[in-house]
């Protein structure tokens, strides 16, 4: 399953891998999806963390021992934390990050999901965004789940990045392209 996909492959594909296929025997896969996304967002929020995942100074052994705290403090159980420790005593730990975003691309492609990532210059309604989802799903037939980052920089528009395809259609590409085409005119 692995190899089909591009965005999941090398050390963090198989491990990615690994975890699908026993969460999908486990009947878990919501659980360890919802598990990895607290731990995510831990890691995400916390710089100890990242020097504690990212950071080969420590042992396994000593990042066995904290990650086990972090893992009770956040109540991740199960496969999931079994999934992190087998990481840890890998010494692959430093590689998580791009293993969830393996495992979501797995979970996603099992559920027929797409992910959409969506940049535009101020927050969309819900509306707007309803309406988005559904001119995606009328274009993969699938449902699709939106990655929205503001960013004023882009002035207008949105830019639509789904999968291998991207879609701008910001103000400030229209802009940059209207320069380039005065420069090349005089």
């Amino acid at each position: 399953m692995a190899s089909e996909d591009p965005s999941v492959s090398g050390v963090s594909g198989r491990y990615a891998t690994a975890l699908f296929e026993l969460a999908r025997d486990e009947k878990s896969i919501d659980a360890v999806v919802a598990d990895l996304d607290q731990f995510d967002r831990l890691l995400a929020g916390s710089d100890d963390l990242k020097r504690l995942v990212r950071s080969p100074v420590f042992s396994a052994d000593a990042q066995l021992k904290a990650l086990g705290a972090v893992l009770e403090k956040a109540e991740i159980t199960g496969v999931s934390a079994n999934f992190l420790k087998v990481l840890t005593a890998n010494r692959r730990l430093f590689a998580v990050t791009e293993i969830i975003r393996a495992f979501r691309a797995l979970v996603a492609r099992f559920k027929g999901e797409a992910t959409a990532d969506v940049t535009v210059a101020e927050a969309l309604s819900d509306a707007n965004l309803d309406a988005l989802k559904a001119a995606l799903k009328s274009v993969t037939a699938k449902d699709v789940t939106l990655n929205v980052k503001v960013d004023p920089s882009i002035i207008g528009g949105l830019i639509v990045k789904l999968g291998s395809r991207m879609v701008d259609s910001s103000l400030r590409t229209k802009l940059n392209s209207i320069k380039h085409a005065m420069k090349e005119a005089g």
